[in-house]
């Protein structure tokens, strides 16, 4: 398994392109990483940068670009709206495919060392790498920013974990760790008032805001009264409760409005056990949601800008909705999102399917249909232009060189010539696929109509069932011609002494083994959409049931042609156990594929 980390370094440079080129230039260099997104922002004179590689050329690209933002970032003379206190602010490393987070959390003190002791710049470790638990949030290390680093350093509560404890006034400090993967997430407002994004930010956010009370709507911000805590009287954040004792409230926080008063003190700075002189806290509404309000010149109105640092808890969807209910108690509309850098395939994937359930419609459809849905229910193009094959990290996809990439016309001449692969075993792949497909297809236009909510269940879940063998049985269509190349490429080793004799053989046995494995399991994937299409056939629109009976036999073409590929390698196999197991599950895989088939097309024909 490949192993790959991404980094997200955050520049304080948004207005120069030439520096900001200067600093992506030294991550390019580096062999094995790769450069995915550059996101400058000149009102925050703040840049984004994202990139991914193997952990070594990561750790180096990472060094580089920090060593590089030092040379040409001051920050003694840097102004923007976003909170920073360094050239290079935060630089977070995200474990992405084979690589666990303790060994991403080595790396990033390696780097950290590093940038310490080369570069003699303050350095924090944060959110998986801290080494204490009041360094975890980075919003807490950060605060006072720049301008309140030099007096922080002479703080020992505040000695860096690397790197020298004296000033360094041109580069500031830096932040690196590790951390869930982070999704930098923008709604925009009609208004240019920052407050009014503000406001509705502290709604959003996990901390919350301090608590008012008097003319707090629609706009919270306008309350009369600051809540504070004083001895005998601690009010809650949430009604108009006060309690008589910090244990009084705490509970009932607890039982009324299902939240840890305790917890949601202390992520705002307050000792729970000492609240007296401080502000009453009143919570968000998501957890792992951090934002702010700010106004973006460049746009012509305020964004909030939102982080959410594990969007498999709070999504960007619900965070949306929750804004457009917001803005609207406030005479305000949502005018469009953005997603800053990358975003995760799955967390798009999630949001395109709960956009098209709360349509009414089926999500068993292409999964580029389903992130184009969510593209346009967030909006993501009406600020700017979102490319998702640019934008997507870890969008699934073949290489280049598949057979899948080809056009129809370019395939079948490549079946047709005298090469032995792709054979039958693609070609059984490639039928199971498009009978999914018509199954698919018939459940779609079938369900989610007028008069159709008897069967919508049955068919959406065909359709997102068809959905997920057609794209297996896609990628077995190179699968099965990977197989049987490898099986060559066995052939192909020397036997000249008894030793290499003995692992050419191993090797084409395994080689057929697995030139087995793959047709199987399309004959199995195929028999599945067989079962299906009997169900799609009986509940589906009747004007559509000739598509169901051509995708049924086509996919009984995938299991026959599955079973032939399994059987004819078979007899080359010296493992007799394995082997007739093999020829046991093909005889009953095709008894119960004809059976199912000849149900769907007696049901077809009987309709005709």
């Amino acid at each position: 398994m490949e192993k790959l980390i991404e980094c997200v370094p955050n520049f304080s440079e948004g207005k120069n392109p030439d520096i900001i080129k200067q600093i992506t230039d030294e991550i390019e260099k580096v062999e094995g990483a790769k450069l995915l997104d550059v996101d400058p922002g000149a009102d925050m004179n703040r840049t984004v940068v994202t990139f991914i590689g193997s952990p070594d050329a990561v750790k180096e690209a990472a060094f580089m670009a920090i060593k590089k933002a030092q040379e040409l970032i001051d920050m003694s003379v840097h102004h923007g709206s976003h909170p920073r206190m360094g050239a290079t602010d935060v630089c977070p490393f995200v474990p992405v495919n084979g690589v666990s987070i303790e060994e991403c959390v080595e790396l990033s003190k390696e780097v950290a060392r590093r940038v310490g002791d080369e570069l003699n710049i303050p350095v924090y470790l944060y959110e998986k790498s801290a080494q204490t638990p009041d360094r975890i949030n980075l919003a807490v290390i950060r605060k006072g920013e720049y301008e309140a680093l030099e007096e922080k350093l002479k703080k020992p509560e505040w000695k860096p974990d690397f790197g020298p404890s004296r000033f360094n006034s041109r580069a500031g400090a830096t932040v690196i760790g590790v951390r869930e993967f982070l999704i930098a997430y923008n709604i925009s407002l009609n208004t240019r008032e920052s407050r009014y994004a503000t406001d509705i930010a502290f709604e959003l956010r996990e901390k919350g805001r301090s608590a008012r009370r008097g003319n707090t709507e629609p706009f919270y911000f306008k309350g009369t009264t600051i809540l504070k805590y004083s001895e005998g009287n601690y009010p809650c954040g949430s009604c108009e409760f006060d309690g008589s004792t910090m244990n009084e409230t705490i509970e009932h926080c607890r039982n009324e409005h299902d939240y840890d008063l305790k917890d949601l003190l202390k992520l705002n700075g307050i000792n729970p056990e000492k609240p007296e002189g401080e502000s009453v806290k009143r919570p968000g509404l998501f957890s792992h949601c951090k934002a702010i309000g700010w106004m973006v010149d460049q746009y012509d109105r305020a964004q909030i800008s939102i982080n959410l640092t594990d969007y498999n808890i709070t999504s960007m969807h619900h965070v949306l909705e929750a804004t457009r209910k917001l803005a609207s108690e406030r005479g305000l509309v949502v005018t469009g999102s953005e997603i800053v850098g990358m975003v995760p395939y799955s967390a798009l994937l999630e949001t395109g399917k709960y956009y098209l359930k709360l349509q009414s419609r089926s999500t068993g459809i292409p999964t580029i249909d389903i992130l184009n849905t969510a593209v346009q229910s967030l909006g993501l193009n009406d600020v700017s232009e979102f490319i998702i094959s640019e934008r997507v990290l870890g969008l699934p996809k073949f290489s280049a060189d598949a057979l899948v990439e080809m056009k129809l016309n370019e395939f079948v001449d490549e079946v047709s010539r005298e090469s032995p692969a792709p054979g039958g075993g693609s070609i059984a792949a490639l039928a199971g696929a498009i009978g999914a497909s018509l199954s698919s297809m018939v459940s779609n236009l079938s369900a989610n109509n007028r008069g159709s909510e008897s069967v919508d269940n049955i068919l959406n879940t065909a359709a997102v069932k068809c959905q997920e063998i057609k794209n297996q049985l896609i990628g077995a269509v190179d699968d099965d011609t990977n197989a049987f190349n490898e099986y060559m490429d066995a052939r192909r080793l020397p036997s000249k002494t008894d030793e290499e004799r003995a692992v050419r053989e191993a090797a084409m046995q395994n080689g057929l083994k697995k030139a087995v494995l793959v047709p199987l399991n399309t004959a199995r994937l195929s028999y599945e959409v067989v079962k299906i299409a009997d169900s799609v056939a009986r509940n589906g629109n009747p004007a559509s049931i000739t598509d169901v009976g051509v995708g049924a036999q086509s996919a009984y073409t995938g299991v026959l042609g599955g079973i032939y590929n399994v059987l004819i390698n078979l007899k080359d196999i010296k493992d007799k156990r394995f082997v007739d197991h093999m020829r046991n599950e093909c005889d009953e895989l095709k008894k119960s594929a004809q059976e199912e088939l000849a149900k769907v097309l007696e049901y077809v024909e009987s309709s005709l």
